[in-house]
C-alpha cells in the first residue's frame, strides 16, 4: 500500500474514563468487504480472529504500513458492538489526510490492516443497566459510535427511553441510514436537522443546528437523561454550550471531539 508522507488527518479527544472491560491489544485484521456510505465515505467491516469484541460507543487505533516501512495510525469510533470477530468502521474522507483517502479510495478486500483495541471506557453504554433517558447527538460522522449505541439500545430491547438528534448537511450525507431507521422502529425518537439542503417534502426548512431546534429534540433538563455528543469540536462546544443554558447539567455529558491535526 502507498501511504502519502504528509496531510492532515482528523483525530479524537475524548474525557478521561474507567478502564474498558476487555484488555486492548493489537491484532490483525484483514478487510472483508467495503462499500460507499456516503459520497465522501466509506463502510469498512474487518475480519479481526483475535477480537475480544467491544462495547457500543468504544473506539480503536488503526494501523497502516507502507512497502518502505513507513507507519501511519489513526482513531477511529467502532460502529459496531458485541462479541463477533469483526468490526465495522465507516470513514470519512479528510481532505489531505494521510490514513482517510487511503482507507476511502483505494483499500481493497483482502488488505491487511492492524488495529488496537478495544479502546475507551467513559463514551460507552451497556443495555439493562439503568432507567435513565438517553440521549444521542451527533454532528456529521460524530454518528459512527452513536449508531453503535442505537442500534445496540434496539437490539436488546432495551426499556430505557432514546432519543437522537443527528446533524448533518444533506439526506446523502447521512450515515448509517438502515441501522438508524431500525433503531426508529425500536422506538428511537430521531431527529435530523439538515444544514445545507432538505430531504423532497420536509416541513422544515434547511439550516444549521440552532438551539432552539436542540431544546425543542432533547429531553428537557428535569428529565435527568445521559447525554452523549459527537461530533467536531466547534460542534460539540457549541452543544455543550447551549445544553448549559437551557439547564442541562454539563458535568454529566459524555462528548467526544473531532479535529484536525
Amino acid at each position: 500500500m502507498t501511504l502519502p508522507d504528509t496531510g492532515l488527518e482528523a483525530r479524537i479527544t475524548r474525557s478521561p474514563g474507567p478502564a474498558a472491560r476487555r484488555r486492548p491489544a493489537w491484532h490483525a485484521a484483514t478487510v472483508a468487504s467495503v462499500a460507499a456510505e456516503t459520497p465522501n465515505a466509506r463502510r469498512i467491516v474487518l475480519d479481526v480472529p483475535t477480537w475480544p469484541g467491544n462495547d457500543p460507543g468504544q473506539h480503536l487505533d488503526l494501523r497502516l504500513t507502507a512497502e518502505d516501512g513507513y507507519q501511519a495510525s489513526r482513531s477511529y469510533s467502532i460502529a459496531s458492538s458485541g462479541d463477533a470477530p469483526s468490526v465495522l468502521l465507516a470513514v470519512d474522507r479528510v481532505d489531505g489526510g494521510e490514513v482517510s483517502p487511503f482507507l476511502v479510495d483505494a483499500v481493497e478486500v483482502g488488505d491487511a490492516l492492524e488495529v488496537h483495541g478495544p479502546l475507551g471506557g467513559w463514551f460507552v453504554w451497556h443495555p439493562d443497566t439503568t432507567a435513565r433517558p438517553v440521549q444521542l447527538i451527533a454532528g456529521g460522522s460524530g454518528i459512527v459510535p452513536l449508531a453503535a449505541i442505537a442500534t445496540a439500545h434496539a437490539d436488546a430491547g432495551d426499556a430505557a427511553p432514546f432519543r437522537l438528534l443527528y446533524a448533518v448537511r444533506t439526506p446523502e450525507d447521512v450515515f448509517f441510514r438502515a441501522e438508524l431507521d431500525r433503531a426508529s422502529d425500536a422506538g428511537v425518537e430521531v431527529t435530523h436537522v439538515y444544514s445545507r439542503t432538505a430531504p423532497p417534502g420536509s416541513t422544515t426548512p434547511a439550516g444549521r443546528l440552532t438551539r432552539d431546534a436542540l431544546a425543542a429534540a432533547v429531553f428537557p433538563p428535569d428529565a435527568g437523561a445521559l447525554v452523549y455528543v459527537c461530533g467536531s469540536t466547534p460542534f460539540v462546544e457549541q452543544v455543550l454550550r447551549w445544553l448549559g443554558e437551557l439547564g442541562h447539567d454539563t458535568t454529566d455529558v459524555r462528548a467526544e471531539r473531532f479535529g484536525g491535526s
